[in-house]
């Protein structure tokens, strides 16, 4: 579904990516994950056509998407903090959305996420109101609103409840199940748990691996996915190696 092929990106003398290929396909959950400074947040801002890399390829679904917009009305996309104007209502921000990508949704809207947060209630409280939980709740129903094959969710529990993040991660997964591509960053990896099928991992800018979450609980030895992760990343600090867990799979 998407495609890097040698991504690389630097600010300055910084190198964010340093020849990134991966094949992203559709039904995974793929985490995307790694130290801070590891590269993640430019990668996905080089999917979204944000950020331009200095070098390489992105294609989705067997096209370049260099010169081309029109691949992103098929992305959902849930910034780790949602940004909004102040003085808008809340439905306001939804039909500014749903105007602006009117091209977006042929059929009917995808409001599930808006029923179960009860968002509904807040829709004329002004977005400089709302609690930062609540933004999070907005920048979700948005990710899903227009039905998208690919969401990119940034930190996607972070300030939420415990009843809306699990609301939430039981989206994801019915998403998943449809058989779209999911890709997701966060800090908790209990709450990428049962969401990953495979994991991305970047360091300094490099791809260490990618790799099935089978094949990382079995060459770890470990029988939860945190504690798997865990145990690399520790190894990685202390310039260990999982020997098994060097050679990318594509």
């Amino acid at each position: 579904m998407i495609q890097t092929h040698d991504l690389r990106k630097k600010f300055g003398k910084l190198c964010a990516l340093n020849g990134i290929s991966v094949d992203l396909q559709q039904g995974k959950g793929v985490s995307l994950i790694g130290p801070n400074g590891s590269g993640k947040t430019t990668f996905i801002k080089c999917l979204l056509g944000m950020v331009l890399p200095d070098a390489g390829q992105i294609c989705f679904e067997g096209q370049s998407i260099a010169q081309s917009w029109d691949y992103r009305k098929h992305i959902g996309y849930m910034p780790q903090i949602g940004r909004y104007p102040d003085n808008m209502r809340v439905r306001q921000v939804f039909d500014l959305m749903i105007d602006l990508r009117k091209d977006c949704h042929c059929g009917a809207l995808d409001e599930e996420l808006i029923e179960e947060f009860g968002l509904k209630g807040s829709f004329d409280k002004p977005m400089r109101t709302l609690s930062g939980g609540t933004r999070q709740k907005v920048s979700a129903c948005l990710a899903f609103l227009f039905n998208p094959a690919v969401l990119i969710l940034d930190e996607p529990t972070a300030g939420l409840d415990p009843i809306a993040a699990e609301a939430l991660k039981a989206k994801v997964l019915r998403e998943q199940q449809k058989g779209k591509l999911v890709l997701m960053t966060s800090h908790i990896l209990n709450d990428l748990e049962e969401l990953t099928t495979d994991v991305m991992y970047l360091v300094e800018g490099n791809l260490l691996f990618f790799q099935s979450v089978e094949t990382i609980l079995e060459q770890t030895q470990e029988r939860r996915f945190a504690k798997a992760i865990a145990k690399i990343m520790t190894n990685q600090g202390q310039n260990q190696h999982i020997p098994s867990l060097q050679k990318v799979v594509l």
